[in-house]
C-alpha cells in the first residue's frame, strides 16, 4: 500500500517545509530538521536545500515509513488508517511505533480503541506539545476515515 493524497496532505500540513535546518522545538537542538520534517546526521545547523531536494526526500522517507508500516501490520487495515499509521510513524520512527499499544491494538483488530491511543502521543522531552496534539487528533481522524481537510481541521480545533 502507498500513501495517499490525503495522508500526504496531512503530514504536509503538520510537517510544513523549511528549506533551512532547524533545530528541534522540545530540545533546541538535536535532531535538526530540515525540509518535509527529515532528520539524519546530515542535518546540521546552517544547512540548506531547494525545494527539489526536499519534495524528492519527501518521497524517499515516505517510502520507508510506509514500508516499516507494512512490515508490522499484520491485520488488514484500509487506506485512512494506513494513511494515518504512515504519519504516526513519520513523526515518530518506527522503533516508538514497533513497541506501542497503538500498534498492537490495530494487529488485534480493535480499531476503535486503537484511535484512543493517538492523543497519548503528545509529548516531546516529557513536555506536551500544543503542535502534537494538534496533528494526533488529525491522525486520529484520518484513522477513522475522515478526509485530509475533515481530518486537518479536527486537529486545529484540538488544541
Amino acid at each position: 500500500m502507498r500513501t495517499s493524497q490525503n495522508g500526504i496532505a496531512v503530514l504536509k500540513y503538520f510537517e510544513s517545509c523549511s528549506l533551512s535546518a532547524y533545530p528541534d522545538p522540545a530540545t533546541g537542538g538535536a535532531p535538526w530538521t530540515i525540509g518535509w520534517g527529515h532528520t539524519g546526521p546530515e542535518v546540521v545547523r546552517g544547512l540548506v536545500w531547494t525545494q527539489a531536494k526536499a519534495d524528492a526526500q519527501l518521497l524517499a522517507d515516505l517510502a520507508e515509513r510506509e514500508m516499516s508500516v507494512s512490515c508490522a501490520v499484520i491485520s488488514s487495515i484500509n487506506q485512512g488508517q494506513f494513511d494515518a499509521l504512515v504519519a504516526f510513524v513519520y513523526n515518530l520512527g518506527h522503533g516508538n511505533f514497533e513497541g506501542s499499544t497503538l500498534l498492537r491494538l490495530v494487529n488485534a483488530g480493535d480499531m476503535d480503541e486503537a484511535i484512543e491511543q493517538f492523543p497519548r502521543w503528545n509529548r516531546a522531552n516529557g513536555k506536551p506539545m500544543r503542535g502534537l496534539t494538534r496533528r494526533r487528533a488529525a491522525e486520529a481522524a484520518l484513522f477513522a476515515g475522515k478526509t485530509a481537510t475533515q481530518a486537518i481541521a479536527i486537529g486545529v480545533a484540538a488544541a
